[in-house]
């Protein structure tokens, strides 16, 4: 089947302008939606369908989610400090002076670093982002094992928010966001019997988190410290045995688009991306794709969603596809988007 890059980028234009009905159950983490879709976008190298109108628009939705002290140095509700997912729980005041959103207003770690993300695709300078806030925020996440929570009112604690949270202080250039050594040990008492990472401590391994603990040790520029020689061989191992056509994310498990990226950034970021197959990958890829309507999905003959469908564009990116801008494996962001943020943090640096 051929990519339809076209089609696939008006699939994520309809996600900027409106949730479908069959997708209201992703009202509580719109943000991710938006960030699939406009980083689906700037892979597409699309962005230039959106107007500058329509770039402001999203860039003062997403800072509408933003959290942080409304004082400079103030330091209550530290915990809350973040984006969250949603604007469907901020209401505007009834009186002028009761904020009736307040009881509902906490940020979210992965909702933070898609925000962050989203911003930074856009070709924002994260002015308005209170750099110091956020990373409090985040660190008031973080648990006694080194795992961290995705929000304070309640959530698992895995290492999916270890990675959110890896990714935030890296961005932000700020690892006050985190006990690192504590996340390290997390990261480590993880890995399995297997040679790959598991969710947490005890249980099976798994693609996705495994991209999670490796990625997060590669941005904290550990990963080489961390890992001997043989455990490095062993992940790589466990990582090219996911593949049939595409790859899976456990043994004896189907195939899914999404492994693709997952898998796939984790050998990049290993630096063994050559020992895969492209052929086959790309093949299974594209047989998931709706030629008429655009999108992926996570088997053939499924529906599609967003989340398979950015993951599909971000794994062909890996695979050099033309028509997809290259990607920057830990992040996930383009690397143009990177590209971009290492200038910021060069300004930051120096002023």
């Amino acid at each position: 089947m051929d990519f339809v890059p076209k089609r696939h980028a008006r699939y994520f234009l309809r996600f900027l302008h409106i949730l479908p009905s069959d997708a209201s159950h992703y009202d509580s983490i719109r943000l991710a939606m938006c960030f699939f879709a406009v980083s689906g976008l700037d892979l597409l190298d699309s962005l230039d369908q959106l107007t500058l109108e329509k770039k402001d628009h999203i860039r003062d939705w997403v800072y509408h989610l933003l959290i942080q002290a409304k004082e400079s140095g103030a330091q209550d509700e530290v915990a809350r400090w973040g984006f969250q997912g949603s604007s469907t729980l901020i209401m505007p005041p009834a009186t002028g002076v009761v904020d009736h959103s307040e009881p509902y207003a906490c940020s979210h770690v992965s909702m933070t670093y898609t925000g962050l993300g989203t911003l930074l695709i856009l070709g924002d300078d994260l002015s308005r982002v209170n750099r110091k806030d956020v990373a409090a925020g985040v660190r008031a996440c973080q648990q006694s094992d080194g795992s961290f929570c995705a929000l304070l009112s309640g959530s698992e604690c895995d290492m999916r928010f270890v990675y959110s949270a890896a990714a935030v202080c890296y961005i932000l250039q700020d690892w006050s966001g985190m006990d690192v050594g504590l996340a390290t040990n997390y990261i480590l008492q993880s890995l399995s019997y297997d040679g790959a990472f598991a969710q947490g401590p005890g249980l099976e391994s798994h693609g996705g988190h495994t991209f999670c603990a490796v990625a997060s040790l590669s941005l904290m520029g550990t990963l080489h410290s961390m890992l001997s020689r043989k455990q490095l061989d062993r992940l790589r191992r466990w990582c090219v045995m996911r593949q049939e056509s595409g790859f899976q994310g456990r043994p004896n498990k189907p195939i899914d688009t999404c492994y693709s990226f997952w898998v796939g950034a984790t050998l990049k970021i290993l630096d063994c991306f050559n020992l895969i197959d492209e052929a086959p990958n790309r093949e299974f890829s594209l047989a998931t794709q709706n030629g008429i309507t655009g999108g992926f999905s996570k088997w053939t003959n499924t529906d599609v969603e967003p989340l398979h469908t950015y993951f599909a564009l971000a794994g062909l990116s890996l695979m050099k596809e033309p028509g997809v801008l290259a990607i920057h494996p830990e992040l996930n962001l383009s690397q143009r988007a990177v590209d971009h943020l290492h200038r910021l943090h060069e300004k930051w640096n120096n002023s």
